[in-house]
C-alpha cells in the first residue's frame, strides 16, 4: 500500500484550487465560511500543497472569542461536561435498582432490562394509560395480561413478598406495598371490563 507523505491529501480529478489565480489541483480541505452547526457540517474549500500552507499559517480558530470562550475550549475537559445516557448512573432507565430487594445482582439488571422492554411495548399499547404500564411492570406483567393471569402473579407475589409467608423477612415490605397498590389500580383497569 502507497502512504502518501501528506496527511489529509485527498486526490479529486478536476477540483481546482479556491486560491484566487491558482490552477493547480485542490487537494486539501480547509474550513469554509460557515463553520459545522446544527444545519450540517459547513462548507470547505479545497487548496493546492502551497495554498494550504499559506491558509494553515494565518488561520485562528480562536478569532472572535472572547477570553472567557478560549479559556473554557482549551479546558482539559472540553466537551465533557455533560453526562451521556450510556454513562448516566440509570442509565436511560428510570430507577436504579434496589439491590436489597435481589439475591443476585444479575437478576437487578435482567430486571431492568425487562422493564425497559415492557416500558417500550406499553408506550406502542392502548390499551393500557401509562399509570397502568408502569404498573404492569412492577407486577412484571405484559401488556397481553388477563384478569385472571393478573390475580395469578398478584397472588404469587404477594406469598413471595409478605412477612407472614416469607419466614418474617420484612425487608421486602416496600415492594410487596408496590404490588399491593399496582394490583388495586389495574384490577379496576378499563381494558379488564
Amino acid at each position: 500500500m502507497a502512504h502518501d507523505r501528506f496527511h489529509g491529501r485527498v486526490r479529486q480529478p478536476g477540483k481546482a484550487c479556491d486560491w484566487p489565480g491558482c490552477a493547480e489541483a485542490g487537494e486539501f480541505r480547509a474550513p469554509g465560511a460557515y463553520g459545522p452547526s446544527a444545519d450540517g457540517p459547513g462548507d470547505y474549500r479545497w487548496f493546492c500543497l502551497d495554498h494550504i500552507r499559506a491558509f494553515n499559517a494565518g488561520y485562528d480558530y480562536f478569532a472572535g472569542m472572547s477570553a472567557e470562550q478560549i479559556w473554557a475550549a482549551q479546558s482539559p475537559i472540553a466537551g465533557w461536561e455533560s453526562e451521556t445516557r450510556a454513562f448516566r448512573p440509570t442509565a436511560g432507565i428510570d430507577d436504579a435498582p434496589r439491590w436489597a430487594d435481589f439475591a443476585d445482582p444479575l437478576d437487578a439488571i435482567s430486571g431492568r432490562a425487562r422493564k425497559a422492554a415492557a416500558r417500550m411495548r406499553s408506550a406502542a399499547s392502548t390499551r393500557f394509560t401509562s399509570e397502568e404500564a408502569r404498573a404492569l411492570d412492577v407486577l412484571g406483567l405484559d401488556d397481553e395480561v388477563d384478569l385472571r393471569g393478573l390475580r395469578g402473579r398478584y397472588s404469587a407475589l404477594v406469598h413471595r413478598f409478605h412477612p407472614d409467608r416469607n419466614g418474617g423477612d420484612r425487608s421486602y415490605e416496600t415492594r410487596l406495598q408496590e404490588v399491593v397498590e399496582a394490583y388495586q389500580l389495574l384490577r379496576k383497569a378499563g381494558a379488564f371490563r
